[in-house]
């Protein structure tokens, strides 16, 4: 395999990245260190974005891989020991933060059959407001036949410091009432359209409306099935026992913003996390990494 193809572009207020190795194309911006597309020669993407999407600055970009940090979701639907590290919970913005802000390129090595790209967020230089705590996260991206991503929190500070995360993927199916999600059989879910009630997975899990579900003791493998392409997607990960699974169906469709009102047949989130009692406590000093690894297959 020849040596990785590596530009820099301009799309509207966002600075990206634009990375060719062998027959993967993959698209990064800095702002966020947010993966935006990801795909094989010859093959449907697998990483979605919006048709609509915007690049400007202080708005995380719809579709791709945002992360989500210090928290996940509503701070207020956090365990207490992240709320009460916010100055104001009731105020605080979804998902943390971190994925509107500008991110450091900390370097970009170029393996011959492999490339990798690290980004970093210092919570000392980027202050979140109400989040007075001294953290680095680093996002490590690297793509051979795979495409991995390496989240890293480090707590700086000389008390312990509780986080939520999530990295928020957006998947690319051909039709949403064609695929399945297997692996979580048995597993035990948040219903959060159901008034948060707790309840067991029974067999692989299809689409028919709304879905908006924590799902909790998940295996480090799940696989989205997707019948319509004849397509695998196979997600690993290390360090994460959470996971959330969101798909807006028809009538949040119209209501999202930078979303078409029929795109909700085209995505899926599944969000490798750690998230309800898989959340992360740093001791000072401590670091943590939250591994994911994706790649398709044919069906």
């Amino acid at each position: 395999m020849s040596q990785a193809q590596i530009e820099r572009v301009e799309l509207d207020q966002l600075t990206c990245w634009r990375v060719h190795l062998g027959d993967a194309e993959l698209l990064i911006a800095q702002q966020g260190a947010q993966v935006l597309h990801y795909q094989r020669a010859g093959q449907p993407p697998l990483i979605w974005l919006s048709e609509q999407a915007g690049y400007q600055h202080g708005q995380s970009v719809r579709g791709g891989v945002p992360v989500c940090w210090p928290w996940f979701g509503d701070l207020q639907r956090n365990p207490a020991a992240l709320q009460a590290q916010h100055g104001n919970p009731a105020t605080a913005p979804a998902h943390g933060g971190v994925r509107g802000l500008d991110w450091q390129l900390q370097g970009i090595d170029n393996l011959g059959d492999a490339v990798e790209l690290l980004f970093s967020f210092d919570s000392r230089q980027h202050a979140l407001p109400d989040w007075p705590h001294a953290a680095e996260l680093q996002l490590r991206i690297r793509l051979d036949q795979r495409l991995q991503l390496q989240l890293t929190s480090r707590n700086l500070g000389d008390q312990p410091l509780a986080l939520s995360q999530a990295l928020h993927s957006y998947f690319a199916v051909s039709d949403i009432r064609q695929v399945s999600v297997e692996g979580l059989d048995g597993c035990r879910y948040i219903e959060t359209l159901e008034d948060w009630q707790q309840r067991t997975q029974q067999g692989a899990l299809s689409f028919a409306g709304e879905t908006d579900r924590i799902y909790l003791d998940v295996p480090p493998r799940v696989t989205l099935h997707d019948t319509g392409w004849q397509r695998r997607i196979h997600l690993e990960a290390q360090d994460s026992r959470s996971a959330v699974l969101w798909n807006p169906w028809i009538d949040k469709a119209q209501r999202l913003s930078h979303f078409a009102d029929d795109a909700w047949q085209r995505m899926l989130c599944i969000e490798t996390a750690n998230v309800w009692d898989d959340c992360v406590e740093l001791a000072p000093g401590a670091s943590h990494s939250l591994t994911l690894s994706l790649w398709g297959e044919p069906a």
